[in-house]
C-alpha cells in the first residue's frame, strides 16, 4: 500500500485560506469607512454638531411658550431661572382670526403630498424605461434629462406663470403640484435610475426566463428592492415643498384658500415683525411636520444615501 504523506502545517494553512471567502475592495473599504466613523473622535464630533444644531430648535419652542411680555423683555435662556409658560401664542396662531394658522396648515398638507407622490411615480417608470428598456437614443435623452437639473428655478417662473394663466389654472393648487413635479423630476429620474442599475441584472433576467414582463418585474422585482431610494427622495422632495416660499408665492400668491404655510410666516415677519410670541409659534408649528417625518423615516433616508456609494 501506498503510505499517504501528512499533512503539513503549511498545507493546511493554504487549504483554510482557500477556504474563506476573500473580501471585495468594495467590502474593504466600507470597512474601513465603518471604522473612521465609529471612532470616538467622529463620535464626539457628530455629538458637538448635533447640539450647535439643535440649540436654535430648542430656543425657538422656549420662545414659543413663553409670555408675551417675557419675551419682549429677556432672552429665552432666562426661562430656566425664571420659568412661565403658556399655550395662549399657539391657541391664537392656531385659531385667531387674524392669523387662522389651521387653513394654511391644510394647505401645506394638500400641497406637499400630491407633490411627493407624482414626480416619485412619473420618475419610477422613466427610471426604468432608461435603466432596463433599450431604445434608440436612450443614453442622449438620459444626457439631457440629467442636464435640465443645471437650470435655475427662476428661469422658468414667467414662462410658467404665462402658460398657467392661458389654461386658465393659474392661482388653485393644480400650478403648484405641476410646478414642483416638473422641478423634482430631473433629479428624481437620476437618483431612481442609478438605484436600479444598482439592482443585479441576473435578478430581471430570472424574472424574463419565467414569463415577467416589464409590468411584473417592475413592481414585483425591482420596487420592493427601491424602497430606501424611494423614501430618501420622498423625505428629500417633502421637506422642500414644505418650506418652499418661493414657488408658491409665484403661483398662489397670498390668497388663503390655497396659500401655505410659508406664505403666512412671510406675512408674520414683515407686517407683526414685533410680535415675536406670534412668529416664535407660527414658526414652530411649520416646522413640526418635516421634523416628525425626518425622525421617523431617517433611517430609510440614511440606508438611501448610503446604497450604490460604494463600488467594486
Amino acid at each position: 500500500m501506498t503510505a499517504i504523506p501528512p499533512t503539513t502545517l503549511t498545507d493546511r494553512t493554504e487549504a483554510d485560506t482557500r477556504k474563506v471567502p476573500r473580501l471585495t475592495r468594495a467590502e474593504q473599504r466600507a470597512i474601513a469607512a465603518k471604522g473612521r466613523l465609529s471612532s470616538p473622535w467622529a463620535s464626539g464630533i457628530a455629538i458637538v454638531l448635533a447640539i450647535l444644531w439643535t440649540v436654535p430648535t430648542f430656543g425657538l419652542l422656549v420662545t414659543s411658550i413663553r409670555p408675551r411680555s417675557d419675551i419682549r423683555t429677556s432672552g429665552w435662556w432666562t426661562f430656566f431661572t425664571a420659568p412661565a409658560a403658556t399655550l395662549e401664542n399657539y391657541s391664537e396662531v392656531l385659531f385667531g382670526s387674524s392669523t387662522s394658522f389651521a387653513t394654511f396648515f391644510v394647505n401645506s398638507l394638500v400641497i406637499t403630498l400630491p407633490a411627493v407622490v407624482i414626480p416619485i411615480s412619473l420618475a419610477l417608470l422613466a427610471a426604468y424605461a432608461f435603466a432596463w428598456i433599450p431604445f434608440r437614443g436612450r443614453e442622449l435623452l438620459f444626457v439631457a434629462v440629467f442636464a435640465l437639473q443645471v437650470v435655475p428655478i427662476q428661469v422658468t417662473l414667467l414662462p410658467l406663470l404665462q402658460q398657467y394663466v392661458s389654461w386658465g389654472l393659474a392661482g388653485s393648487f393644480w400650478v403648484v403640484w405641476l410646478s414642483h413635479s416638473i422641478f423634482a423630476l430631473p433629479l428624481a429620474i437620476y437618483l431612481l435610475h442609478n438605484f436600479m442599475k444598482d439592482i443585479p441584472s441576473s435578478l430581471v433576467e430570472a424574472a424574463r426566463v419565467d414569463g415577467a414582463g416589464h409590468v411584473t418585474v417592475f413592481f414585483r422585482v425591482l420596487l420592493p428592492l427601491l424602497t430606501p431610494a424611494i423614501a430618501s427622495f420622498g423625505i428629500f422632495q417633502f421637506l422642500w415643498v414644505w418650506n418652499d416660499l418661493l414657488v408658491a408665492l409665484v403661483f398662489v400668491g397670498g390668497t388663503t384658500d390655497v396659500a401655505p404655510l410659508t406664505v403666512r410666516i412671510a406675512e408674520l415677519a414683515g407686517t407683526r415683525g414685533s410680535q415675536w410670541h406670534l412668529l416664535s409659534a407660527g414658526a414652530f408649528v411649520a416646522m413640526v411636520v418635516p421634523l416628525v417625518v425626518f425622525l421617523a423615516l431617517q433611517r430609510y433616508f440614511v440606508r438611501g444615501l448610503l446604497a450604490g456609494s460604494v463600488k467594486g
